[in-house]
C-alpha cells in the first residue's frame, strides 16, 4: 500500500480527498501544522503528496522546493488556478502532474495511479530511467519515446542521463562539462553547446524536441 501526503488547508475538501483514498486503500496523513509540513512529510515518509497551492504561512511552491531538496517523490499540485503560467511553475519545480479545482474524484485516483504505477514500476529496475513518456535504458545507451527507439552517443547519454536524474532542475554547464569530460579545464566551451544541439536533433526526430531547455547564462533542464 502506498503511502500519501495529504497538505490541504480546505477541512471540506481534505476530507472529502481522504475518503476518497482510505476506500482504495492507501494509507493517507493529513498535514494539520502547516507552518511546519516538511516536518510531516520527514516523519510520514510518503511515496507521493499531494499539495495545494495556496496554503498558510507559505504556499506549495515553498514546500516542493524543500522536499526536492531531500527527495524526488513524485509530488502532484492541487489548485483553484488553472492559468498556464501556474502549472508552467509547478513542471518547472518539480511536480508531477496538476489536478485544478472543482475535480472528480476518479481523475485525481487516475492521475495518481498513473504517476506511481511511472515511478515504482516502471523505475524500480535500475537500468531504466524515466521522465514523463521519456524512458532511458542505461546499458544499452537508448531512448525510447512511445514507439520510437534512438541509439545516443557516449556523450549525449551522459547529458540526458544527468539532465533527466535532475528533472526539472538547472544542471549548469559546467557540471555537465566536468559530467562529460571529468574536467571543465582546457574544453572549448562550445563543445558543450554542439553536443547538446546534436541531441536536440535526434530528439525532434522522435517529436519530442522540446524536453530541453536553455536557462540562458547557466545551463539546461529537462522539461517535465
Amino acid at each position: 500500500m502506498y503511502k500519501i501526503l495529504l497538505v490541504e488547508d480546505d477541512p471540506v475538501i481534505a476530507n472529502v480527498i481522504e475518503k476518497k483514498l482510505l476506500k482504495w486503500d492507501y494509507i493517507v496523513h493529513r498535514v494539520e501544522d502547516f507552518e511546519n509540513v516538511l516536518e510531516d512529510f520527514k516523519t510520514f515518509e510518503p511515496q507521493l503528496a499531494l499539495i495545494d497551492i495556496t496554503l498558510p504561512f507559505f504556499n506549495g511552491y515553498h514546500w516542493l522546493t524543500e522536499i526536492r531538496k531531500i527527495s524526488d517523490i513524485p509530488v502532484i499540485f492541487i489548485s483553484s488556478a488553472g492559468e498556464d503560467l501556474n502549472i508552467l511553475m509547478a513542471m518547472q519545480l518539480g511536480a508531477d502532474d496538476y489536478l485544478t479545482k472543482p475535480f472528480a474524484m476518479e481523475v485525481m485516483l487516475a492521475k495518481i495511479q498513473a504517476v506511481l504505477r511511472r515511478t515504482y514500476q516502471i523505475n524500480k529496475t535500475s537500468s531504466l530511467l524515466a521522465v514523463g513518456d521519456l524512458t532511458l535504458k542505461i546499458e544499452e545507451m537508448i531512448l525510447i519515446y512511445k514507439d520510437s527507439h534512438i541509439e545516443l552517443t557516449k556523450n549525449e547519454f551522459k547529458i540526458l542521463e544527468t539532465l533527466m536524474r535532475k528533472r526539472g532542475e538547472v544542471v549548469s554547464r559546467e557540471e555537465l562539462m566536468e559530467r562529460l569530460w571529468q574536467s571543465d579545464m582546457y574544453i572549448d566551451d562550445n563543445t558543450l553547446t554542439v553536443n547538446v544541439a546534436r541531441l536536440r536533433k535526434k530528439l525532434e526526430e522522435i517529436g519530442t524536441g522540446d524536453i530541453i531547455k536553455t536557462k540562458k547564462g547557466v545551463g539546461y533542464y529537462v522539461k517535465t
